[in-house]
This record gives C-alpha cells, structure tokens and sequence, in this order.
C-alpha cells in the first residue's frame, strides 16, 4: 500500500479463505508451515498481519497449532444469534471460544448458495462485533452488473446496507472482491480497484467518523505474481486470498510482497 502524504498508516492485511477444503492432516500440516516461517522472519516480526479462515472442524486443532504465533485464526461465517435452536450454525461467541479474532461474513458464495441479504450480513457482523470479532465484511458485484457500469453503485449499496452502526476502524474490515473475478484467473485492471477501493473509502468517510482507517482488502484471484501490484494500489489495504491460501509456499509469497 502506498498511502498518500498525511494519510494514517494502516497495517496490511493478509487473510486465507480455505472454503471447504482441508482435513486435519493436511490442515495441520498447512498451518504449522506457516506458523515456522512467521516465527523465523526477522524473529517474528512480520511486515503485515496474517489471517486463516479454514473449516469449522479445523479451528480447534489448527489454534493450537498456531499458539504463541502472529498468525490469527478467523472463521468463514457465523450466525446472527448468540445460541438457539440453529441446526448445524456455528455462533460468533462459539468463535471467540474457539481462539478466533475475525470472522467473514457476506462471502458472495454465501450471499448467492445461501441467499443471504445485506440486512442478514448486518446482523451477522453485529453478532461478531458483540463477540468481541473484527468482522470482515465482504462487497462485491457479478459480471453482468459490471458490463451495465453498476460496480459503484452495488457495493456503495451492499456497504450501506450490511454495515452495522458498531462498526469502528477496530472491529470492521471491508472486502471487496468482485464476484466474476474469485477463482476465474481474472482481475479488474489497477484502475478499476483503485476506482472501487477509493469509492469505498469515501463511502466510509462519510458513514465513520474513523473511516479513513478502515482496513479495506481486495480479493478475486489474488496470488503471488500479481500481489505486488495490487497491494501497491491506493487504498488497498491488504488481500483475502481463496485458492492460493491453500499452498504454503504461494500464501507466504504473497504475505512477502507487503515487505
């Protein structure tokens, strides 16, 4: 990130969306890569922060794993309610239990499988927020909305709409992440996620009175040879990386071009 002259600095985030892939061998053995690369670079110190978000049934062995490293655990969902009769949900606080700090809420491929709506991303962020979670929620539009030149207009939208009025630059991360770009191979030009990104920021200017320290990360098909760029791009503050969080050498690429 290159923040302009006077701009407050704000610490790049790097977060690995697993999806539904990974078991525990292969989980653990993914996670505890990591963990020793972070603990030998520059005696832990990283150059920006460093998320995973893998499976529910991963998070209890993989916090372990990641005990006493600066690598955060986050989940992939949660429900708006702290407990009740929700068969096969997984709670904010249930979460927090489990050694979480973040969670992602409103992931287009829970938006479109699970047809959740803004005004249900809102009250899961409010859950998370509650549960003492940063919340990182996620903004994107599908193709054709960006062929008829809505892109602006449908995520300004889904931000007025899924942001609840906890949200602070401390509990909240925004991500934008077209749909038509996660998992394809394509991405907008540095243009349009610069265009995106500082439409955000103005959004959250108006909306917070903190919003111009809002960590805000772009995803879609994000991975080592073209993270570079895309992190140097005004106001992105980070990445939320899906397939290529699944390969050791490929996430730890990407986490070394915040250097």
């Amino acid at each position: 990130m290159s923040p302009a002259s006077g701009a407050p600095q704000r610490r790049t985030l790097i977060a690995g969306n697993w999806k539904m892939n990974g078991r525990r061998a292969d989980g653990l053995a993914l996670a505890e890569d990591l963990a020793r690369r972070a603990a030998g670079s520059a005696a832990g110190q990283l150059a920006c922060d460093l998320l995973i978000c893998p499976p529910t049934t991963l998070l209890i062995p993989l916090g372990e794993a990641l005990a006493g490293s600066p690598i955060a655990l986050g989940g992939q969902d949660c429900h708006w309610a702290e407990k009740g009769a929700h068969t096969g949900d997984v709670s904010a606080a249930m979460l927090a239990d489990a050694g979480c700090r973040f969670v992602i809420v409103g992931h287009s491929e829970r938006r479109a499988d699970h047809g959740e709506t803004d005004a249900a991303v809102r009250d899961k962020a409010r859950a998370a927020l509650a549960a003492g979670l940063t919340a990182i929620i996620c903004l994107g539009e599908i193709e054709a909305a960006r062929e008829r030149g809505e892109t602006l207009a449908v995520v300004e939208g889904q931000l007025n709409d899924s942001l609840p009025e906890q949200a602070s630059a401390a509990n909240t991360v925004i991500a934008y992440e077209p749909v038509w770009a996660i998992g394809s191979g394509r991405t907008p030009t540095v243009e349009e996620i610069a265009r995106v990104h500082g439409h955000l920021r103005r959004k959250l200017q108006d909306r917070m009175s903190d919003g111009d320290r809002v960590r805000i990360l772009y995803g879609g098909s994000v991975k080592a040879a073209n993270a570079a760029e895309i992190l140097a791009i005004d106001e992105v503050d980070g990445a939320l990386i899906g397939g290529a969080s699944l390969k050791a050498d490929e996430f730890w690429a990407i986490a070394q071009s915040c250097g």
